[in-house]
């Protein structure tokens, strides 16, 4: 009898150990997947994901719900300065919609870092930061899947509206408030009355053809260049290309990146300094020699900036046929 029962709770015991090792082979149930995404979504919007938990929680199947997942390298040891500023961007999308009244398991919002997943980097072929992907419920991502940071950038609002075109979810981007550009507005105006007050007896400099034209220059840059741009579209500082290279202009008229807005802005204001140059050549008055001066220096700005110019317009609209001095 005793012989029995203890055959009895081997077999029951090698059965239990098989079906238990099984249920873990085949990894959690759908569920339980909602449930505990659903759990951490509750504490932290934008949930951290390394090589076991993307498998388990992005690539297993079935899913019922849709993941957006930012690729990033924030390591110091990166030196990758615009994924910290996609990262805030995409903070920001995820708790807009965690504290939405559309708020629902269907959409998750997580992150790989380069450091802590480098094998679902290599396995789905990435190889620059940061990369914005879409994992719909059923099937593979498709390219359309990917959002294409350098034609739209990555603001929030880009981002909410394309996951809007990719899952239908509609989602209010709410910025915590800023109040640094309120403060920087009034500490300029009471510099500017403290100043006209300091000065209120002598007046005569608010006449300076020279001081207005000057503010003229640089509002006229600041426009010229595309700081209006990157106010509405918020594009990134530089982006890496799939060769890992920096580009600090972006290929294409559809799309710039912001240190090309100041690149252009020092090239405009170049070309303009020499043609002050030319023009003070050209008056007629003072040492000859010193217009012979002006004119050459003026001149050689002019001409090399201008094909500076030149050059980067015809790189990023395809087929224009003009160049000087450079391709």
């Amino acid at each position: 009898m005793r012989t029995l029962i203890l055959s009895l709770f081997v077999i029951s015991s090698v059965f239990f150990y098989h079906v238990d090792g099984q249920a873990r082979k085949q990894g959690l149930t759908l569920a339980e997947r909602v449930q505990q995404l659903t759990d951490m979504s509750n504490k932290k919007a934008v949930l951290r994901f390394n090589g076991n938990k993307f498998r388990e929680f992005v690539k297993a199947a079935p899913r019922s719900y849709s993941v957006i997942v930012m690729f990033t390298a924030m390591a110091a040891q990166r030196q990758c300065v615009v994924c910290r500023h996609a990262s805030d961007e995409f903070t920001i999308v995820a708790n807009s919609f965690r504290y939405s009244q559309g708020y629902s398991n269907k959409l998750f919002f997580a992150v790989v870092d380069f450091d802590e997943g480098s094998d679902v980097f290599q396995m789905l072929r990435i190889n620059t930061a940061p990369v914005f992907m879409h994992f719909p419920p059923k099937g593979k991502p498709k390219n359309a899947d990917t959002m294409d940071i350098s034609r739209i950038g990555f603001s929030a609002e880009a981002i909410a509206k394309w996951i809007a075109e990719r899952t239908d979810i509609q989602i209010r981007v709410f910025r915590p408030p800023n109040y640094s550009g309120t403060l920087a507005l009034v500490v300029l105006f009471a510099f500017v009355a403290g100043f006209l007050y300091l000065r209120r007896n002598n007046l005569d400099f608010l006449y300076n053809k020279s001081m207005w034209g000057m503010g003229s220059l640089f509002f006229c840059f600041a426009m010229v260049s595309g700081q209006m741009w990157n106010h509405i579209r918020g594009p990134p500082f530089v982006h890496k290309s799939q060769s890992g290279q920096i580009m600090y202009v972006h290929g294409s008229s559809q799309g710039q990146f912001v240190v090309e807005t100041y690149i252009v802005m020092v090239l405009n204001g170049a070309v303009v300094l020499g043609m002050i140059l030319l023009t003070e050549a050209a008056r007629g008055k003072g040492d000859p020699k010193k217009r012979k001066i002006l004119a050459v220096v003026g001149l050689i700005l002019l001409s090399v900036f201008f094909s500076l110019l030149l050059s980067i317009f015809r790189s990023k609209t395809q087929g224009y046929p003009y160049s000087f001095l450079f391709k």
